[in-house]
């Protein structure tokens, strides 16, 4: 099966039947876009940047949105100064009918579930709830972004911190990143190396780095990813990014070393294609030590 045509087809039959072509969405009056921002908005409000990231809006579309909804006196935006906040920062919130038009929204979402699992009997409905739950783990996976990342940049501390949280929950006796071999952000830059990061909607869900040694292997540090996608393969996609960076500028082998608390790593590592070594460093955390042959 042509995997593109079957991809479109998709497409086509989840349109019609969620009702994404009806400009009457739910029998509410509006457009599908408009009842999601309504919904993303939810009773708590939201910040506009936030709002145009989670669902993929560039600003001048979600500002006409916005304005939309405005106009039907279901939401009101504004400074977030109002409330005490970041006055730079854009706030929107439901009104007292945007309230009553959300929960109205949400029962007919519930109903609408309910309509498309009717149908079919009891073990077709597991298996399209089941098929549903996979699609959209796949479907998030393919939203993740991996790309070079200054290594002082926010959002790459954001990741190096949460990487030294987890393996301090991990490792016997946890870990200080002062005991550890040091990585300093000059040696993650072109041409010593590069800091990649994997983000989702905006938000840093992974990371991974590599040294380019001269005269010897480049290797591999930091390699880490957040709960929130573990399991959908980001990390070895940041672990083949790193190996395809050094590989095209001319390295033919990589490094690594690893805990033995890291038992997933050290799976994906060998499933990788990475074979266990002497031990190449004095890392004190380190009880593993892998390398793999690059294809040129």
């Amino acid at each position: 099966m042509d995997s593109v045509a079957a991809v479109r087809r998709f497409n086509r039959t989840v349109t019609q039947r969620v009702g994404a072509l009806d400009d009457r969405y739910m029998a509410r009056g509006r457009p599908l876009a408009q009842a999601r921002l309504l919904w993303e908005i939810g009773p708590g409000g939201a910040e506009v940047a936030e709002l145009r990231a989670r669902l993929g809006l560039d600003s001048g579309y979600l500002s006409r949105l916005l304005r939309t909804l405005e106009g039907d006196g279901l939401v009101t935006v504004g400074p977030a100064g109002r409330a005490g906040g970041d006055g730079r920062v854009r706030v929107a919130a439901l009104t007292d009918a945007g309230r009553a038009e959300w929960a109205e929204l949400d029962g007919r979402s519930d109903d609408f579930a309910r309509s498309l699992l009717a149908p079919l009997p009891g073990r077709r409905q597991e298996r399209l709830v089941a098929a549903m739950a996979e699609v959209e783990r796949l479907l998030v996976a393919s939203l993740v972004v991996i790309e070079p990342c200054p290594p002082g940049d926010p959002r790459a501390r954001v990741c190096v911190r949460s990487y030294a949280r987890d393996v301090s929950r991990r490792f016997d006796g946890g870990f200080d990143p002062a005991l550890s071999r040091p990585v300093h952000d000059e040696e993650l830059v072109p041409p010593a190396g590069v800091f990649l990061l994997a983000s989702l909607n905006g938000e840093p869900v992974g990371c991974g780095a590599v040294k380019l040694h001269p005269d010897a292997p480049a290797e591999i540090k930091r390699v880490w990813v957040s709960d929130t996608v573990r399991g959908l393969g980001v990390g070895r996609r940041v672990l083949d990014e790193l190996e395809k960076y050094a590989a095209e500028r001319g390295w033919t082998a990589v490094r690594l070393d690893t805990n033995r608390a890291l038992t997933e790593a050290i799976a994906m590592y060998r499933s990788a294609g990475y074979r266990e070594i002497e031990p190449f460093n004095t890392e004190p955390y380190a009880h593993h030590w892998f390398e793999k042959r690059l294809a040129q």
